[in-house]
């Protein structure tokens, strides 16, 4: 399957349909808004390529969610009642990371609630951030954002397997 074919089968699913699929070739991770997320999503990616036999994709896939939970982290805009101290928390986590495997590619996205389009900046080597989407863009083959029928968007990028 061509890498556009691949982008627009992912488009007629819908990522809201495949965020809460049952299926054996995607796998989802739900994420909370805090630093450990990062870990726990660069774990769950290794574990889940080297089940499905793709190793190889480990470190770019991991290099690359790093930065995709990072950004939704740190820029999403998350529902009010989500850790304010009130003992009021919603139902399901607002990170949700999910791997989908589509031969001979392999789809990364994390969805987030906030609408924001995901910005680009000029790369800015001394600084500590602003690197993130150009260092997906190095690392995949592709990347782009989608807005959620429920609100919201989902970050991918997409890399191509060695079979």
């Amino acid at each position: 399957m061509a890498a556009a074919d691949c982008l627009q089968v992912t488009r007629r699913l819908g990522f809201d349909n495949l965020l809460t699929a049952e299926r054996t070739d995607t796998t989802t991770c739900p994420l909370l808004p805090q630093a450990d997320s990062v870990k726990t999503a660069r774990d769950v990616t290794r574990s889940t390529l080297a089940a499905w036999g793709l190793s190889e994709l480990g470190d770019d896939a991991a290099l690359v969610v790093s930065e995709l939970v990072t950004n939704a982290v740190r820029y999403a805009l998350y529902p009010a009642a989500f850790g304010n101290g009130n003992g009021h928390r919603p139902a399901e986590p607002p990170i949700t990371l999910m791997l989908l495997r589509f031969a001979p590619h392999v789809l990364l996205a994390v969805s987030d609630p906030s609408d924001e389009a995901p910005t680009p900046k000029e790369p800015d080597f001394i600084s500590e951030n602003g690197r993130g989407l150009y260092i997906v863009e190095t690392y995949s083959q592709c990347w782009g954002w989608d807005h959620l029928d429920r609100g919201g968007k989902a970050v991918w990028a997409l890399f191509k397997t060695g079979a």
